[in-house]
């Protein structure tokens, strides 16, 4: 079935085209789109991966190469119109991870397009689209929003504030979140903007930030704008053990969450610059490993494993106490571990006043770190180990936290169901 077939007619047209308000969007999603399920299914076609499953995806693939983040404040006021924004986002999102437009295309010259069409003739290129419940969709500013407060899991805490934070409201927080991975930057974008687009009346973007990674492929580290290694030591998404132990949410939660896990999302503003001045040995124990290669200084391959407990002639520690791969070890964090999947951004240039020392003030490049991680717990995941991180680690000099958030991942969805519909509905 090619992208041009005619049959391939998206059920919400009358929504995607501009329907106004939540009493709209409602209407224009009381029925599951047989055509999204169908077509979501079609795996045998390049670059497409599968929509349905027990986890969402975009957390167990391998990394793409772009991400597009973003965050969505939910005006619709209603539970009901709330399930008819998850089911119109389902159906579209399943689509789009086919590499299939949202509705026939341009047909009627007097009426827009249901598709805005910038990926046409673009592959699928590996898209996944995650989904992520944020705080304030289940209570703000004291209100019980949609009757879901008393199902808000008992994992998912409010991240605390942290040394060093820097989070501008703009970019902080949100009722919804959706991650977007590709290999073409342009599938990502367009993604979140069908997304945006169906969310008309029931929803506007809040904030949004793009990313990217080279040197993604299968086993191998991708390096941020530090000219690091990223991720040497992770959570092995090809072990169904590690992975449920320390990624996806188990027994211990309702139904809902089951399968899913928990996301912390933070754009992290690096000081390139002030990075730049520094000495290769000063970085490397900034780090804790050896810049080229990315072996754990002491060692000579990025797979060695961190010896902690080597000291030089002089007796200090090999690996400082302060490096940032030490305090963020399973080792040092109760066997803790954080399945990374981070992105890094460049959003030109901003007027900058830095952290530390020399304390310059000016335009500097406005770039960092999209850092993203999944764990079953927070608070004894990302929380644990940040703690610590974000009062000892000697990297806190060149890195600011500029906003995100922690959102609830709900289980996969399964054919014939929407995104969150064991928590909306029961």
């Amino acid at each position: 079935m090619s992208r041009s077939d005619p049959r391939i007619v998206g059920t919400r047209r009358g929504f995607l085209a501009g329907a106004a308000g939540a009493a709209g969007l409602v209407a224009a999603a009381a029925a599951p789109s047989a055509q999204a399920h169908r077509t979501a299914g079609e795996t045998g076609r390049a670059g497409v991966l599968p929509f349905h499953g027990p986890h969402q995806r975009g957390i167990a693939e391998d990394q793409q190469a772009h991400v597009q983040f973003a965050v969505f404040d939910v005006s619709a006021e209603t539970r009901a119109d709330l399930a008819g924004l998850l089911r119109a986002w389902t159906d579209v999102a399943a689509l789009l991870a086919a590499g299939l437009p949202v509705g026939e295309g341009p047909t009627d010259p007097a009426k827009p397009v249901s598709d805005s069409g910038e990926a046409v003739d673009l592959p699928a290129g590996r898209l996944t689209l995650t989904f992520g419940l944020g705080p304030s969709l289940f209570e703000a500013d004291g209100k019980d929003r949609f009757g879901l407060k008393a199902r808000r899991p008992a994992a998912f805490v409010d991240l605390p504030k942290f040394p060093g934070d820097q989070l501008a409201p703009a970019r902080t927080g949100g009722d919804l979140c959706v991650q977007a991975c590709a290999d073409d930057p342009q599938t990502a974008f367009h993604a979140i903007r069908q997304l945006a687009r169906a969310a008309d009346g029931a929803a506007s973007l809040r904030w949004i930030q793009s990313g990217f990674v080279s040197g993604a492929a299968p086993g191998k580290s991708p390096r941020n704008l530090m000219g690091f290694k990223d991720g040497s030591i992770n959570v092995k998404t090809s072990d169904p053990s590690e992975m449920a132990r320390h990624v996806w949410v188990g027994a211990e939660a309702e139904p809902w969450m089951q399968g899913g896990t928990y996301m912390v999302a933070r754009p992290t503003r690096i000081a390139l610059e002030h990075w730049d001045r520094m000495k290769l040995a000063f970085q490397e124990q900034t780090i804790g490993r050896v810049k080229a290669t990315g072996a754990p200084i002491g060692g000579k391959h990025e797979s060695d494993p961190l010896d902690l407990d080597a000291v030089d002639a002089d007796g200090n520690p090999v690996i400082a106490e302060n490096a940032h791969v030490r305090l963020a070890a399973p080792q040092t964090n109760e066997g803790t571990q954080i399945l990374r999947r981070s992105y890094s951004y460049d959003n030109g240039v901003s007027f900058i006043a830095e952290r530390w020392p020399p304390w310059r003030q000016g335009l500097e490049l406005d770039a960092g770190l999209l850092f993203i991680c999944f764990q079953r717990d927070p608070t004894a995941g990302f929380i644990r180990i940040f703690e610590k991180m974000s009062r000892f680690d000697m990297l806190n000099q060149f890195v600011t936290p500029v906003g995100g958030g922690l959102f609830a991942i709900p289980a996969g969805i399964m054919p014939g169901r929407y995104l969150a519909q064991g928590l909306i509905e029961t």
